[in-house]
């Protein structure tokens, strides 16, 4: 196989695999997720670096990913440390819990999409219908999430 198709290759794949990450670190609030995707985006990089250490006969790209690794494996310790330390004080996965974390000239986050929790004495308790009646179907319930 060609070098250069051979090279192609590799970063169509990094190239691929960074977009997942970035797509998943964007779209998604839980925190565990965020953080997988992170790592996705950081072993896209590795892959590119390893093809183009290949490409050019270095050894220099494959050094760095071994040194990138090893700085991600600790990362990867203290970012799950952190993490469990975060949902121990909230109970919650959801990134937007902690958004009082943020510069006080900053305005608050606010969800439009989301719909806010209902208090607990607002909830609507599923009932059933008489045999053969299609139950009512909400579309707010079915198009917005409550929760992540």
């Amino acid at each position: 196989m060609d070098e250069t198709a051979l090279l192609r290759g590799y970063l169509a794949v990094g190239a691929i695999l960074f977009g997942l990450g970035l797509v998943g670190f964007l779209s998604r609030r839980n925190m565990i997720v965020m953080f997988l995707s992170a790592e996705m985006m950081l072993q896209a990089i590795s892959v590119s670096l390893v093809a183009w250490g290949r490409f050019h006969n270095n050894w220099g790209g494959q050094i760095l990913t071994i040194f990138i690794l090893t700085v991600a494996a600790c990362e990867a310790a203290i970012a799950l440390a952190l993490v469990l330390t975060l949902y121990r004080r909230s109970g919650k996965l959801d990134i937007v819990v902690w958004q009082n974390l943020r510069e006080s000239s900053l305005p608050a986050y606010v969800d439009h999409e989301i719909p806010e929790e209902l208090e607990a004495d607002e909830k609507h308790w599923p009932k059933l219908t008489p045999a053969g009646v299609e139950p009512q179907h909400s579309e707010r319930d079915e198009y917005h999430r409550t929760h992540v």
